[in-house]
């Protein structure tokens, strides 16, 4: 059985964005902070979870039972039973150290930022080469601007060969945020080779792309992100500034609209549709 903090594609999205200054315009690269994951929609559907907990009823003592229907759980979206089995899977094996690291996400969702980082804590202990934790943790002191803790745990699920494009991307969203766009790319680039689904380091990729005035590649990265996921707005709002920068103020409000149909809020494609739609 799978064990869903491993893997990568994350169901909880924080919304935490970087922002940079190119040529007088903002840039904001998409990024995620759930762990949790790679389990099919499907596998959070009632249909599975009745089907987990029967495996459960005829063994009420096996962990690893408690452990992937709570992560059923957090993958419908039913937090506070995914913490009761991550609980019950704990008390049936201390060491468990997958089970911490699910619930350290629970509790990030639930907004208790201390016990998710105690959890994270234990699982390391238990398993100092357990990369999943190291990402989760990571994410933490990113989200609590511990810039240098988070990079160093990002860098140790890298030194431990993990297969999670989550931390290529994180370190590469840190060296983004320093200016260290080459560095940026690679790590993105890598994230990408190793979780070519997801748009977020296309998105990441490009805003570095376009730090360096590359904007043909960050074009095409945009144009990527969108494709494999037309609902995230950053992707649209990213891909209008390349517009813009061109002089195509049109295809810039266009796309602009397009980020701000599908988050009302989102201030860059706001400011950007009030810079374009005249245009």
């Amino acid at each position: 059985m799978h064990q869903v903090a491993s893997r990568r594609k994350s169901f909880w999205r924080d919304g935490v964005f970087v922002a940079l200054l190119t040529a007088g315009l903002p840039l904001a690269a998409c990024q995620t902070n759930g762990e949790v994951a790679p389990i099919e929609a499907a596998q959070g559907s009632s249909e599975n979870i009745a089907s987990l907990t029967a495996v459960i009823n005829r063994s009420p003592n096996d962990p690893e039972a408690y452990n992937v229907r709570g992560s059923a759980y957090g993958r419908a979206g039913r937090y506070h039973e995914a913490l009761s089995d991550f609980d019950k899977a704990i008390a049936l094996n201390a060491n468990y150290y997958q089970a911490y690291s699910n619930r350290a996400l629970i509790y990030r969702y639930l907004g208790d930022q201390a016990k998710a980082q105690a959890d994270y804590n234990r699982a390391i202990q238990i398993n100092p080469n357990y990369d999943a934790a190291y990402i989760g943790r990571g994410d933490l002191y990113r989200k609590a601007g511990q810039t240098q803790l988070a990079f160093n745990d990002f860098q140790k699920a890298i030194q431990l060969d993990t297969t999670d494009g989550r931390a290529y991307h994180r370190r590469g969203l840190i060296y983004q945020s320093q200016g260290q766009h080459a560095f940026a790319i690679e790590d993105f680039s890598t994230a990408i080779s190793l979780s070519p689904d997801s748009p977020e380091p296309y998105n990441g990729r490009g805003i570095s792309y376009l730090a360096l005035n590359d904007d043909d590649n960050a074009f095409a990265d945009f144009n990527q992100a969108i494709k494999l996921n037309e609902r995230i707005a950053e992707s649209w709002a990213n891909q209008a500034l390349v517009y813009e920068r061109r002089g195509d103020k049109a295809k810039a409000a266009k796309s602009y609209g397009h980020a701000k149909q599908i988050d009302p809020n989102y201030q860059p494609a706001i400011e950007g549709l009030a810079r374009t739609r005249n245009g």
